[in-house]
């Protein structure tokens, strides 16, 4: 998946400028998921207002969650459902331990696609339709413009349509969940 990165600053006279302009560097095509695909596009340790350029961390974070008081941008794209359940289990896990780390193994075993996060996320779907699916209740239907906020709670994300799903999440880290 190709995601475009503009990313503002300063100059060194303080004036606002563009950056970085190109693809965002940290993104995952998945091989034993074909069509999954994630995208860390930005990531910050603290989210009060920078003073001058702060620095791109979205390719040395050792997570894609954000800690405390740290945020994180992500784009991801979900094939539909069926791509998941064809999938070699194993090998897809493994990926998934590689590619998504500090997410991963906050999956649930015993429930496929559930996971939980410390984090208060702004998810927008960008394209499609994907269906919320949390610890009680009936699933939610979303569509391109709509918006969750994920507050830290337990829930997985199902495509039940033949396209594929595009969402976009902004993370910000509060306390941490027990694993």
């Amino acid at each position: 998946m190709h995601v475009r990165r503009i990313v503002t600053g300063f100059d060194e006279k303080g004036r606002s400028c563009v950056v970085s302009d190109g693809p965002a560097p940290r993104t995952h095509d998945f091989v034993h998921i074909p069509g999954f695909s994630n995208t860390l596009v930005w990531s910050m340790q603290d989210v009060t207002a920078p003073r001058g350029t702060p620095a791109d961390l979205s390719v040395t974070a050792e997570s894609l969650l954000p800690g405390p008081g740290g945020s994180g941008m992500t784009v991801v794209r979900f094939p539909p459902s069926s791509v998941f359940a064809s999938a070699d289990v194993a090998a897809a896990e493994a990926e998934q331990r590689q590619a998504l780390p500090g997410l991963a193994h906050r999956f649930d075993p015993e429930r496929p696609g559930f996971h939980t996060t410390p984090t208060v996320d702004y998810v927008i779907v960008l394209d499609g339709e994907l269906w919320l699916e949390l610890d009680h209740g009936p699933q939610t239907l979303l569509r391109k413009g709509d918006v969750v906020i994920q507050n830290g709670t337990s829930h997985a994300w199902h495509n039940r349509t033949s396209q594929p799903a595009v969402l976009a999440a902004v993370s910000v880290g509060t306390h941490p969940v027990s694993d």
